[in-house]
C-alpha cells in the first residue's frame, strides 16, 4: 500500500515543468511531410524485454530530485495499467481527484458515463443504439430466411451465393458497429478500468461471432451481460454469460436435453470459465453438471413448447434464452460430491452460483486477474491475497482488484507487462491523441485484424492470450512498427470518415509536457538516442510508438 499512499501531497505529473522546453533537434519543430526511416533497428530485431541497461526488476533511474520523479513515474506507471494507456487528459483527471479517489472512481465507476460528444454521437447513430436486441435479432432472422428461400429457387451456384450475400453482410455490419462502440469506450471512456475488464471478461467468457449468428449477438453479450457486471460479483457475471443465448449457442448447449447430452458448455464452464483445469473435477463431475444444464436453449419465435400441465409452471423464458422443462433431465446428479435434485431453472441458477462460490474458482480467476493485470507470471503471494479478498467478498471483483493494486507485490511489476495487440493500438492512440475523438475506426479494427487479435474474432472458448509469449515474435514487432508509422505520421485516415475524400495527414504532437514529465524519465539511453536522431517529428513520433519500453505497461 506503500506505493499507493506515499506522499500524497507531492505534485502528481506535474505537467507544466516542461511545457516549454525545446526539443533535442530543432528539426523536430518542423511540420511538413517526411520520409520515414527504416523500422529502428532494435525494435526489428524483435527486442520486447526491459530496455538496454536496465533489468525487469529494476525501476529507470531517477532524473532531478529523487523523491519527486520517482513518485510521478511510480503514478505514470499505475494509469498506464489501469487504464487503456495513460494520456494527458487521464493524467490531469488523476492529480485533480488524488491517486486514492481517482482509483476508488476506477474500481466503482458510473455505469453509463457519456464520452466526448463527436465520440457518444458516433455511438448514438449506429443501429445497435437505436434499435433493441431482440428487435434486431429478428429482422435477422427473417433476412435469413428470405435469403434460404432465395438460395433454395437459385437455378446456379453463383445465385445461390448472391442470394445469401444480403444476410451475411447485414450480420457483419452488426459485428462492426459493436466492435467500433467497443473501441471508442476503450479510447474515451472515463471508466478506463471498467472497459478493460470488458475486453478481459469476454475472453474469459468468450464466444466467436462466426458461428450461427452470433455476429448479431456479441455486441449485446458485451455490452447487456458483460460490461454492467465487470466489477461486481463473480457469480453475476457466471450466470449473465452462461443464460445469454450467445454462449448458449455457441457452445451448444441448445443441443443439450435429457436422453441426448451435450457436454460442450458444461466442460468449458468448469475449465475455463470457474474452476480451472486443475480444478478438482473429474469428466463424471463434467456429465452430472451437463444433466443439470439440459434444457437451457435459444428460441428465437414467438411460440412456446406443448408441455404437460405438470411443467408448465417451471417454463422460464427471458428474451430469446429459454428454459424448457421438457427437455431437463430430472432425475437426481451427483456433482462436486454433492446431490442435487431436479428442479428445473433453479437448479441451473443454484449449480452456478455454488461453482462461482468455490475456492478453486477463486484462485483461478484471480490468478487469471493477476496474469492480465500485473505479471504473465504472477507472484503467488499476490494471487494469495486476491483469492483471499475475492472469497470474503463474495466474489466481488472490484474487492479482489483493490487487494491487487494494494498488495507489496504490485508496484514491482509496473511498467513490464508486454502489451497485446489491443493494448498496443489503443495505448498509441490515446496518447497521440488523448480525448480528440477519432472519425473512422475502420484503420484500428484492420491493425487488429493483421496483429491477429480483432474483436469477437477468437474461434476457440479460452479467449485471446494476455502472455508475452503469444504476442512477441519479429513479425508481429514490423507489423507494430507499420502502425506506429501509420498513426505518428497521421497517415492511418482516422479522422476521415468512410466515403470522404482524403485530407491531408494531420499528425499528432507526441514531444509534450506529458511526454517530458511522464514518459521521457522511463526511457533508456538507447531509445533517447534514437529518438535524438530523428529527422522530422513525424519520425520522432514513430520512433517513440515503436520502442521497446513503449511495449510494456
Amino acid at each position: 500500500m506503500a506505493l499507493l499512499n506515499d506522499a500524497m501531497a507531492v505534485p502528481r505529473f506535474p505537467l507544466s515543468v516542461h511545457a516549454n522546453l525545446p526539443l533535442s533537434r530543432r528539426t523536430l519543430l518542423r511540420e511538413g511531410a517526411a520520409t520515414v526511416a527504416a523500422p529502428w533497428l532494435v525494435l526489428a530485431a524483435g527486442c520486447t524485454t526491459a530496455p538496454e541497461g536496465r533489468r525487469a526488476s529494476e525501476a529507470p533511474a531517477p532524473l532531478g530530485p529523487r523523491r519527486a520523479i520517482a513518485l510521478a513515474q511510480a503514478d505514470h506507471a499505475l494509469v498506464n495499467r489501469v487504464a487503456w494507456g495513460a494520456s494527458a487528459s487521464t493524467a490531469t483527471d488523476f492529480n485533480r481527484l488524488g491517486r486514492a479517489t481517482w482509483l476508488h472512481a476506477q474500481l466503482h465507476p458510473q455505469l453509463q458515463p457519456r464520452l466526448p460528444a463527436e465520440a457518444q454521437a458516433q455511438i448514438d447513430a449506429m443501429a445497435i443504439s437505436s434499435t433493441p436486441f431482440e428487435a434486431l435479432v429478428g429482422d435477422m432472422d427473417a433476412l435469413r430466411r428470405e435469403s434460404d428461400a432465395k438460395a433454395k429457387e437459385a437455378s446456379d451456384n453463383a445465385a445461390k451465393q448472391a442470394a445469401q450475400q444480403a444476410y451475411q453482410q447485414a450480420l457483419s455490419k452488426v459485428a462492426r458497429e459493436a466492435a467500433s462502440r467497443s473501441l471508442l469506450r476503450a479510447l474515451y471512456a472515463p471508466n478506463q478500468l471498467q472497459e478493460q475488464l470488458t475486453w478481459f471478461w469476454f475472453n474469459h467468457f468468450n464466444v466467436h461471432q462466426y458461428k450461427s449468428n452470433l455476429r448479431v449477438m456479441v455486441g449485446d453479450y458485451e455490452d447487456r451481460a458483460l460490461r454492467p457486471r465487470a466489477l461486481g460479483k463473480f457469480r453475476d457475471l457466471l450466470i449473465a454469460s452462461a443464460t445469454h443465448p450467445a454462449m448458449i449457442r455457441y457452445l451448444d448447449n441448445e443441443q443439450n436435453g435429457a436422453g441426448r447430452i451435450n457436454e460442450n458448455y458444461a466442460r468449458e464452464v468448469m475449465e475455463l470459465h470457474t474452476l480451472g483445469v486443475e480444478g478438482g473435477y473429474s469428466q463424471k463431475d463434467v456429465q452430472e453438471l451437463a444433466r443439470v444444464l439440459t434444457g437451457l436453449g435459444v428460441n428465437l419465435t414467438d411460440k412456446t413448447p406443448n408441455l404437460r400441465p405438470e411443467l408448465r409452471a417451471l417454463y422460464v423464458r427471458q428474451g430469446f434464452t429459454e428454459f424448457n422443462p421438457g427437455r431437463h433431465d430430472m432425475g437426481e446428479k451427483v456433482v462436486l460430491g454433492r446431490s442435487v435434485a431436479g428442479r428445473g431453472w433453479n437448479e441451473v441458477l443454484d449449480e452456478l452460483t455454488r461453482l462461482a462460490a468455490q475456492p478453486n474458482t477463486a484462485r483461478f480467476v484471480s490468478r487469471k486477474l493477476a496474469a492480465f493485470f500485473a505479471a504473465d507470471a504472477p507472484p503467488p503471494a499476490l494471487v494469495d491475497r486476491m483469492a483471499t479478498a475475492f472469497t470474503r467478498s463474495d466474489g466481488e471483483i472490484a474487492a479482489t482488484l483493490a487487494a491487487m493494486f494494494e498488495s507489496p507485490e504490485f508496484p514491482a511489476t509496473l511498467g513490464h507487462k508486454f502489451k497485446d495487440p489491443m493494448h498496443y493500438v489503443v495505448s498509441a492512440l490515446r496518447l497521440a491523441y488523448d480525448d480528440r475523438p477519432i472519425r473512422n475506426t475502420g484503420p484500428m479494427l484492420g491493425w487488429l485484424t493483421r496483429l491477429g487479435e480483432a474483436p469477437y474474432n477468437r474461434q476457440t472458448p479460452d479467449g485471446y492470450p494476455s502472455d508475452e509469449s503469444a504476442w512477441a515474435s519479429p513479425g508481429q514487432m514490423a507489423a507494430r512498427f507499420e502502425i506506429a508509422r501509420a498513426i505518428g505520421t497521421g497517415s492511418a485516415g482516422l479522422f476521415r470518415a468512410e466515403g470522404e475524400s482524403a485530407d491531408a495527414p494531420a499528425f499528432p504532437r507526441l514531444a509534450s509536457a506529458f511526454y517530458y514529465e511522464s514518459i521521457e524519465p522511463t526511457l533508456s539511453s538507447a531509445t533517447r538516442d534514437a529518438l535524438d536522431r530523428a529527422t522530422s517529428a513525424q519520425e520522432w513520433n514513430v520512433f517513440l510508438l515503436s520502442s521497446p519500453e513503449f511495449m510494456l505497461r
